[in-house]
């Protein structure tokens, strides 16, 4: 399973790079108050946001997997990125919030939203879905594990440790990027060196969507 641990913490990492995802809201509001403090502050929630939004994800999917067969289970996830990820190459704009000065609820929420909107927790589930089918494997052997319902047990124990490696590698990096980019670089970066990570998450998305039904 390390490796499995490895990539959770890889896609973490991945998420934290996205500006849509927290790290420039964060430099946002330290921008704002003028002091670094914020931009630390900012990040806690930023994390619990986008933990919610993959536990969610994963919840949902252990559900679905209490009715319908590992197999068909990967065809709806597949399906699910595979038009998520035409709708962000489609659409690039995020959601607004009302004003800059939020609290530790509000900035949660806003971190929920944006982590759900891109399609988080959904890359973390053809990981998981795998893993679980590889459990139940083992344990029922002579079955073919892909007509298999995936057990409730089998998430629990793989998704609790799957989002706090993904959660994990999502704040080392968001922070690490936020920090540089408020200390060292500003905003003047973002105005000169813009790359549209809209369009390169929307592949990751179709991508990750196509191969799905091979894992």
């Amino acid at each position: 399973m390390t490796w499995s641990w490895l990539a959770f913490a890889a896609l973490g990492a991945g998420h934290g790079i996205n500006p849509g995802m927290g790290w420039l809201f964060a430099v946002a509001l330290g921008l704002q108050e003028g002091r670094s403090r914020a931009v630390w502050r900012a990040l806690p929630p930023l994390a619990l946001g986008h933990a919610l939004a993959v536990g969610a994800a994963v919840l949902t999917a252990a559900a679905v997997g209490q009715v319908v067969p590992a197999n068909v289970l990967k065809w709806i996830v597949s399906v699910s990125l595979l038009a998520l990820g035409g709708v962000r190459l489609v659409r690039h704009r995020h959601a607004r919030s009302g004003g800059m000065r939020v609290g530790f609820r509000g900035l949660t929420g806003w971190s929920f939203l944006m982590a759900t909107a891109h399609g988080a927790g959904l890359m973390v589930l053809p990981l998981i879905v795998n893993d679980v089918a590889g459990t139940a494997r083992t344990a029922h052997v002579g079955h073919a594990a892909h007509a298999m319902l995936l057990p409730m047990s089998g998430f629990t124990d793989v998704s609790l440790w799957s989002v706090l490696f993904h959660t994990g590698g999502y704040l080392l990096v968001t922070g690490l990027v936020a920090v540089i980019v408020y200390h060292r670089l500003g905003l003047r970066l973002l105005r000169t060196m813009w790359i549209n990570l809209d369009l390169i998450w929307g592949g990751a998305l179709i991508l990750t969507g196509a191969l799905t039904p091979l894992f």
